[in-house]
């Protein structure tokens, strides 16, 4: 079975171009014009994502092959794409740029590839004349497995430079989809240093940029040329991802939800979670009844709380409004105390520590984190050395990691994830799992399974259950943390045992490494050169 998805990859040379602002702006034209469409970004970003689900009024998606594996990229599009006429989807960095120093895996042009998908490259012509004509051909001519459908001109400086770049693209067959001149496209977007929160919030300021730039494309741009190219993507297989299927694959038997489905709030707002669209589906697919809780501004977790995750979206530089959310930190605290189970990811970790920049947060967990000078960013072949909620022992899974902040101590007793060339990372204690590793649960699905199994199994401990100790400043003991700790093969009740699937496993050498600022070598962002099939 073949199916048709209308699509196309808005890419550019390299970051800085203005395809986010040009992919943001298509989808919102489309949108005004009353055509469902369904935005996706490549790689990790969540913030992009957030904005092009804004602008198609329906999630944003992310297609990253490390994360979730090459072979689910295209069901993984099929099941976004679903009830949409056109599709955008906006590449990373550019065309054949990868975070890994592997396009041919991860790169934008791989996706590109495995989608059939032609692109539009956009390009920032400001200081271009007729060499437009052999940067564009070049990229035409690099892969034969990428088609180059059009080029958008952003940044032309005056009708007669205008034409000279059309006539200059004319000459090599290369059709010029639209023009924007300096100042047509407004820098409206919220700074990168919120991240998605104005999506989730909704706020004014997200709503009227993404509007904006919506006029401005169907201004410039021919929009009729543009769905009529992504038209003639050829049909994909039928096999959009499912995450009951996913479950059933995963665990070898189809999900059967509980009688009474557990609540599991999930940190977000209104507008977007803080984390992969998958990860709610994968949950209520599971059993589990999700509910939105959002950090920075409800003082009470959902009614009937039995778990919680906070996924890596949420930015660190909501410090202050995380610390200020004094009723919900006790209330965290108390949730660990009662021994349910927390699934913290990104600044999830900080927010559950005693302190964070010197500003008192839940107390959970007997650390300290600090904001440092440099960004650590990258991808992580992480093993998982303790059985917890999230995995069993020995579980194997890709995550990427991007923060400023250094926890100390780095780990617990139990630490929640250990890889090659770095120290381990981030606390198992009772039913917590916390760490500054953000996962795509669609890459290792039982960890949906899993987490429903532990919220059913109160009062159990998994693998980091500790005595007396050290107490979280103002906390209900939630963050007692003392020297005693169980064996790294141990496991909580609902947990299954050494027999179970590991996620999704993947070996990677480090090949390179750049110190950083604390000369932590746990710290070191990878570059990785090679990916092995996964194993089980």
């Amino acid at each position: 079975m073949m199916s048709a998805h209308s699509r196309l990859v808005v890419s550019a040379p390299s970051s800085g171009h203005g395809k986010t602002a040009i992919a943001v702006g298509l989808l919102a034209a489309c949108s005004a014009r009353g055509v469902p469409a369904t935005g996706f970004k490549v790689g990790p970003d969540h913030t992009d994502a957030a904005y092009l689900g804004l602008a198609a009024g329906r999630p944003g998606r992310n297609l990253d092959p490390r994360l979730v594996g090459a072979q689910r990229i295209a069901p993984l599009f099929a099941h976004g794409a679903a009830g949409s006429q056109i599709s955008v989807i906006e590449g990373a960095m550019g065309l054949f740029d990868s975070l890994t120093g592997q396009p041919e895996i991860d790169g934008t042009a791989a996706v590109a590839a495995a989608l059939r998908a032609p692109v539009v490259l956009v390009v920032d012509v400001a200081a271009m004349g007729h060499s437009l004509a052999a940067l564009v051909h070049g990229f035409r001519m690099f892969d034969e497995m990428v088609h180059l459908g059009g080029v958008i001109l952003n940044r032309v400086a005056s009708p007669r430079h205008e034409e000279m770049l059309r006539t200059a693209l004319d000459d090599i067959g290369m059709p010029v989809l639209g023009a924007l001149r300096r100042g047509d496209l407004p820098a409206v977007l919220p700074g990168r240093a919120q991240g998605p929160v104005p999506v989730a919030h909704r706020s004014v300021e997200a709503v009227r940029a993404v509007r904006r730039l919506g006029e401005a494309v169907a201004a410039a741009i021919d929009l009729d040329r543009v769905m009529a190219l992504a038209d003639a993507a050829p049909p994909l297989p039928d096999q959009a991802w499912s995450p009951a299927d996913a479950l059933a694959e995963a665990t070898g038997e189809p999900p059967v939800p509980p009688e009474h489905r557990p609540v599991i709030a999930l940190a977000g707002g209104p507008g977007a979670p803080y984390t992969y669209v998958e990860t709610v589906e994968l949950l209520t697919a599971a059993g589990a009844e999700v509910a939105i809780v959002d950090p920075l501004r409800d003082e009470t977790l959902p009614a009937g709380t039995r778990g919680l995750m906070i996924g890596a979206a949420l930015p660190e530089g909501y410090a202050e409004e995380l610390s200020a959310n004094r009723r919900l930190c006790a209330a965290v605290a108390q949730l660990a105390h009662d021994h349910l189970p927390i699934i913290a990811e990104g600044v999830g970790l900080p927010w559950l520590t005693r302190d964070f920049d010197g500003r008192p947060m839940c107390g959970v967990l007997d650390a300290s984190a600090q904001t440092a000078g440099q960004t650590i960013a990258g991808y992580r072949e992480a093993t998982a050395p303790a059985t917890s909620p999230l995995a069993p022992a020995g579980a194997r899974i890709t995550g990427y990691k991007q923060h400023r902040a250094i926890v100390t101590p780095r780990s617990g007793p139990v630490p929640a994830w250990t890889w090659a060339g770095g120290n381990p990372e981030g606390f198992v204690w009772r039913q917590v799992h916390a760490s500054q590793l953000g996962l795509h649960w669609a890459g290792a699905p039982e960890i949906a399974r899993r987490l429903v199994a532990a919220m059913l199994s109160p009062g159990h401990q998994g693998a980091g259950h500790q005595g007396a100790g050290h107490q979280g400043a103002g906390h209900q003991g939630a963050g007692h943390q003392g020297a005693g700790h169980q064996g790294a093969g141990h496991q909580g009740a609902g947990h299954q045992g050494a027999g179970q699937p590991t996620a999704m496993l993947a070996q990677v050498q480090p090949v390179m490494a750049s110190p950083p600022p604390d000369g932590d070598p746990g710290e070191q962002t990878l570059s990785l050169s090679g990916l092995t099939p996964p194993t089980t």
